[in-house]
C-alpha cells in the first residue's frame, strides 16, 4: 500500500471531458458571478452571429452546433465577462506594494479594470486619470524618445486583425519595426522554419482534412487543456478507425481517454473513447532524435522494398517533382547511429520502427505539434524535421494530409498575417509605402527576447503593451523586472490587472479595453472585428454584452488616440475615420494584402473565408522553388550535462490555466487540487536521488552561463509517469530558471520545454540570493522580480 499522498494530490482515474468538464464550467460561471448571463453568453461563443472565443485558435466547423465551446473556452469567457469590477475605490484602497504581495491568481481575479489609470510614485497608488490626460501624456512620452528604435510595441494574440493592422501602421509611421509579440514565445519557430521548408509559415491543413486522415501524429502538445475543442475532432478520427500516435513526455489524460460532453451515450453510460492508439513517452528534448529515428526506419523500409520488389515506403514521384535536398538528408540519417537515437529519445528502436511501418501504410497523414516541439534551442530545426518526415511520403498538399501547428491564443496567427512582425518582408513594406504614401523603416526590429534585453540594458526607453502579461510570460523574470523599471514610459492596454503592470517605469499607465464578448459601438454604429484561426480561416467576431463601464474603450479606439497624440498629423492618416468604421480598416488591409480580396463582403458570410495557402496547393514559395529537405546536424535539442544529478525540466500549464492566467489552483487531470507548488518526478528518479513523494525541494539551473543562483524554492515532489531523468513543473512559476540567453538562435523562442536543472532539499540561505522564486508562498514568479 502506498504512503499517503501530499495534501491536494489524488489519483485521478476518470477520462478527460465528461461530467467533470460540465461541473468546471458551472463553477467558473458561479465564481465570476454570472451564472445566468454567462450561460447566455456561451451560446454566442464561436457562432456565425456571435463572438470568437478569446481562448484558443482551433477552427470552427462549417456546421456549428448550439454548443461550440469547450471547458477551458468557457473559463476564458467567464474570466473576461465577469461581473467583478475594479475602479477608483479599489486602487485607493490598495497600494501597488500591497497588490504585489498577492498571488497572480488573486490579482487577475479582482475583476475588470474600468477606468484609465496613472501610477503616482509619491503615494504608490494607481489613480484615475481622464482619457484626454492619459493620451496627451503618452503621446508626449513617445514623442520624447530620442530614437524610435528605443521604443517597444508588444502585442498579445487576443487583439483583432483590425487593431493589429492599425497598430503596425502607427508604429511604422512612428519609425520602428520593434514588434515583440506573444508568438515569439510559442510558434515563432514555425514562422521561421516552415517558410524555408515549404514556403509558408503556417499549417497546410483544414479542419475537413481530419475527416480523411488515416493517421495523426500528435507531438508535444496537450489538447485537453490547451485547445480542448480539438478533442471532438480526435474523437471522431479514433471512432472511425484512424490511428493516433502520441509523442509526449507526460501521460496526458485527454490523449488517453475522452468523454464527450456532447455525446448523450457517453455521458449517460459514463463511457469514453480511447484517443491514442500508441503512446510513446519521448524524453524531454528527445523529439528531434525520435523524428530522425522514424525517418531512418522509413528509408530502410524503402530500401528493403526496392530490393524485394515490394511497395516503396517513400513517395518517389512526389519527391522528384516537388522537393529538393533529399540526398544530403538521407546521408545525414545514415550517419545517425541507432544507439544515439535511443539514448536521446528515450524510445526503443523497435518502437520507432513500428511507427515507421504504420506511417508507411497510411495513405494520408497529418502531423500536429505544439510547443513541445518549438520551445527548444533547436525549435526551428525541430519544425523542419517534422516537415521532412511528411515530405518523404508526399503528405503535403493533398486531402487528409499536411502539417498542423497548434497555435495558442485565438488570433496570434492573424496578428502576424496583417503585419505584426519584427522581421518584415520587403513586399510588406513596399505595399505599406504604396498604400499609405510613407517610407516605412526597413531594418529588422526586436522580438520579445531582444526587447527584454534592450530594456534590461537601458537601451529601450518606452513600451506599449497591446494586451498580455509580458514580464510573466517571458523567460527570465529577473531581467524583465529590471527592464521595466529602467523605462521612462510603460503603457498597458488591458481588460484586467496583472503583475506586469506592477513593475513601474517612471511613468506607467493602464488603459481599459473592451473584451471579445462586448458590444463595440463607434461613430458608424456597432462594429465587428475579425480573427484568423490556426487553419487560416478568417471570420467575424461580434460582441453583444454591454461594456463594464463608459470609460472602457475598444483597442482600435485606443490605438487611434495614441497615434494621434504621438504623431501629430504625421502620415496624413484619418485615424478618426478608421475608428468610426472598421470597414475602412479592412479596405486598407485588402489593399496591402491581396489575399484579403473582397474582405468586407466575405466576412459578412457565415463562417468567413479561407486565406490561400500556397503549400496546400503544392506551390512552393522557397528559394529553390520546391519543398526543401533541411538537414539538422546531430540529435540534441538543448544543452546537456552528462552527470546523473542533472535533470531535464519541462514547463507546463495546469488544466485551470490559459497562458499566464490561472483560473484556479486546480489541475484536475493530473490529480492536483488547491496548489501549484509541485515538481513532478517519476519514482525511480526519486529513489535514485534519495527522495520520496512529499519531500520539499529547491530547483536550481544547471546551465553553465546562467547565474548559479537561479533557484525556485519549496516545490513538493509528486510522483508522475515521466521518462527517466525528466521532471515537470508549472509555468510561469519556474520562469526564473530560464536565462534570457537560453533560446533558439533562429527564432529567439525561449527554451521553456527543456531546462537542465539540479534538485536539492529545501533550505539553506538561498532565499536571500538574486533570482529566487518561492513557489506557493507569494504566488508565482514574482519573488524573483523583487
Amino acid at each position: 500500500m502506498r504512503n499517503k499522498r501530499p495534501d491536494g494530490i489524488v489519483d485521478y482515474t476518470g477520462p478527460a471531458g465528461g461530467w467533470g468538464a460540465l461541473k468546471a464550467v458551472a463553477t467558473s460561471l458561479k465564481a465570476q458571478q454570472i451564472v445566468v448571463r454567462g450561460g447566455q453568453t456561451l451560446l454566442k461563443s464561436n457562432q456565425p452571429d456571435g463572438f470568437d472565443c478569446p481562448s484558443c485558435a482551433w477552427p470552427d466547423p462549417k456546421h456549428t452546433s448550439s454548443f461550440e465551446f469547450c471547458e477551458n473556452g468557457a473559463k476564458a469567457v467567464a474570466w473576461e465577462s465577469t461581473a467583478k469590477l475594479i475602479g477608483a475605490d479599489f486602487f485607493a484602497k490598495h497600494s501597488v506594494a500591497e497588490i504585489w504581495k498577492q498571488s497572480d491568481h488573486w490579482i487577475e481575479d479582482q475583476g475588470r479594470v474600468t477606468e484609465p489609470l496613472r501610477y503616482n510614485a509619491a503615494t504608490d497608488h494607481y489613480e484615475v486619470v481622464t482619457w484626454a490626460e492619459a493620451m496627451s501624456a503618452i503621446g508626449a512620452g513617445l514623442a520624447a524618445v530620442p530614437d524610435p528604435n528605443q521604443a517597444e510595441f508588444y502585442t498579445s494574440g487576443r487583439c483583432s486583425n483590425e487593431a493589429a493592422f492599425l497598430y503596425q501602421l502607427f508604429v511604422r509611421l512612428y519609425g520602428t519595426n520593434n514588434f515583440p509579440d506573444c508568438s515569439n514565445m510559442c510558434h515563432e519557430a514555425t514562422s521561421v522554419g516552415l517558410p524555408k521548408s515549404i514556403g509558408i509559415g503556417k499549417g497546410t491543413v483544414s479542419l475537413e482534412d481530419f475527416d480523411h486522415a488515416d493517421l495523426i501524429l500528435s507531438i508535444g502538445h496537450n489538447p485537453g487543456t490547451n485547445h480542448p475543442r480539438m478533442m471532438a475532432t480526435l474523437r471522431e478520427v479514433s471512432r472511425r478507425g484512424g490511428k493516433i500516435i502520441v509523442f509526449n513526455p507526460l501521460k496526458e489524460r485527454s490523449l488517453e481517454r475522452f468523454e464527450s460532453p456532447q455525446s448523450v451515450v457517453e455521458m449517460a453510460t459514463m463511457s469514453a473513447t480511447q484517443i491514442a492508439s500508441s503512446y510513446l513517452q519521448v524524453k524531454v528534448g528527445g523529439d528531434a532524435a525520435a523524428l530522425k529515428g522514424i525517418a531512418k526506419a522509413l528509408v530502410a523500409l524503402d530500401e528493403a522494398a526496392r530490393a524485394s520488389g515490394g511497395e516503396p515506403a517513400l513517395d518517389h514521384a512526389f519527391i522528384a517533382e516537388h522537393t529538393d535536398g533529399l540526398e544530403p538528408y538521407i546521408a545525414d540519417l545514415a550517419r545517425t547511429d541507432w544507439a544515439d537515437i535511443e539514448q536521446a529519445s528515450g524510445l526503443r528502436r523497435a518502437d520507432l520502427e513500428d511507427v515507421a511501418r504504420i506511417y508507411a501504410s497510411s495513405k494520408a497523414t497529418i502531423a500536429c505539434y505544439g510547443m513541445g516541439i518549438t520551445q527548444h534551442r533547436t525549435g526551428t530545426s525541430n519544425v523542419q524535421q517534422l516537415a521532412n518526415l511528411l515530405l518523404l511520403r508526399g503528405n503535403m498538399g493533398r486531402p487528409g494530409a499536411g502539417i498542423c501547428p497548434l497555435r495558442g491564443h485565438s488570433n496570434v496567427q492573424g496578428d502576424r498575417t496583417v503585419g505584426i512582425t519584427e522581421r518584415p518582408m520587403p513586399l510588406l513594406l513596399d505595399q505599406m509605402k504604396k498604400v499609405f504614401n510613407f517610407e516605412p523603416p526597413r531594418e529588422h526590429g526586436h522580438s520579445v527576447v531582444e526587447s527584454i534585453a534592450a530594456m534590461r540594458d537601458g537601451k529601450a526607453k518606452a513600451i506599449v503593451c497591446l494586451g498580455g502579461n509580458l514580464a510573466i510570460a517571458s523567460s527570465d523574470p529577473q531581467a524583465c523586472a529590471e527592464g521595466f523599471r529602467n523605462l521612462d514610459l510603460a503603457v498597458h492596454i488591458t481588460t484586467k490587472l496583472n503583475r506586469t503592470m506592477l513593475l513601474m517605469a517612471k511613468d506607467t499607465y493602464i488603459l481599459p479595453c473592451l473584451g471579445r464578448t462586448e458590444l463595440d459601438t463607434q461613430a458608424g454604429g456597432p462594429q465587428s472585428v475579425t480573427v484568423e484561426d490556426s487553419m487560416s480561416m478568417v471570420h467575424a467576431s461580434r460582441g453583444f454584452l454591454m461594456p463594464p463601464g463608459e470609460n472602457v474603450k475598444s483597442e482600435i479606439w485606443i490605438v487611434g488616440e495614441i497615434a494621434k497624440a504621438t504623431l501629430k498629423g504625421k502620415g496624413d492618416i484619418d485615424w478618426d475615420a478608421f475608428v468610426g468604421n472598421y470597414d475602412l480598416i479592412r479596405d486598407k488591409i485588402e489593399a496591402v494584402f491581396p489575399d484579403f480580396a473582397d474582405y468586407n463582403a466575405r466576412i459578412r458570410k457565415p463562417g468567413g473565408f479561407h486565406l490561400p495557402n500556397s503549400a496546400a496547393l503544392r506551390i512552393w514559395k522557397t528559394s529553390s522553388g520546391k519543398a526543401n529537405f533541411i538537414v539538422a546536424e546531430g540529435i540534441e535539442e538543448d544543452e546537456t550535462a552528462n552527470t546523473p544529478d542533472v535533470l531535464r525540466l519541462t514547463t507546463l500549464r495546469a488544466h485551470d490555466q490559459y497562458n499566464t492566467t490561472v483560473y484556479s489552483l486546480d489541475d484536475r487531470y493530473r490529480g492536483v487540487f488547491g496548489r501549484r507548488d509541485i515538481l513532478f518526478m517519476n519514482e525511480r528518479d526519486m529513489a535514485r536521488l534519495g527522495y520520496a513523494e512529499g519531500d520539499v525541494v529547491d530547483v536550481a539551473t544547471a546551465l553553465q552561463y546562467a547565474h548559479p543562483d537561479r533557484v525556485v524554492q519549496k516545490l513538493t515532489l509528486v510522483r508522475y509517469a515521466l521518462p527517466d531523468g525528466c521532471i515537470a513543473s508549472y509555468y510561469p512559476e519556474t520562469q526564473p530558471l530560464i536565462a534570457l540567453e537560453d533560446h533558439d538562435p533562429q527564432s529567439f523562442t525561449p527554451s521553456y520545454k527543456s531546462v537542465p536543472v539540479t534538485v536539492r532539499r529545501a533550505g539553506g540561505d538561498v532565499g536571500a540570493e538574486r533570482g529566487v522564486a518561492r513557489a506557493g508562498v507569494v504566488g508565482q514568479s514574482q519573488a524573483a522580480m523583487v
